[in-house]
């Protein structure tokens, strides 16, 4: 039988600080899908309508945030590989780059699974074209390394 050391305060303390950071991060923890969508300039407002009813339907099912950001510095000197390369821009296109915040991946996939069920329902969507080349669009989920 292992030998019981009595728990002082120092040792408590001790066990709490070095407990507390880890617990945080892991209450912290988020996953992110993660998107980059090549799109005409010219259907930037049908995408704007769409990302912002799917915002809607994303927060409604749980998401706990969505972004949809359009290119504005796509050529930095600095980058190996930028953006417009990744998705194979064209002339008159723009990138979007877009990104849905989930509690975890086991919380992303719920909520995608509602998302998509009620999507499907709807009349309105089936069969609407897409305003952007879905064939070029990067897509991946992403376990976050820092919430700061």
């Amino acid at each position: 039988m292992p030998n019981l050391v009595p728990l002082t305060e120092l040792k408590l303390n001790t066990f709490i600080f070095r407990i507390i950071p880890f617990l945080r991060w892991q209450i912290k923890m988020k996953y992110v899908d993660g998107y980059v969508i090549p799109i005409p300039k010219k259907n930037l407002q049908i995408y704007r309508r769409m990302a912002l009813k799917g915002a809607e339907l994303w927060r409604k099912h749980g998401a706990l945030e969505c972004f949809e950001c359009v290119g504005d510095d796509l050529n930095p000197k600095w980058a190996g590989i930028k953006f417009p390369r990744t998705v194979k821009v064209r002339p008159g296109e723009t990138v979007i780059f877009s990104f849905i915040v989930f509690k975890s991946r086991a919380h992303r996939n719920r909520v995608n699974a509602k998302v998509m069920k009620e999507f499907m329902k709807d009349p309105k969507f089936k069969d609407k074209p897409m305003p952007f080349d879905m064939k070029r669009m990067v897509y991946g989920g992403f376990k976050v390394l820092v919430d700061a």
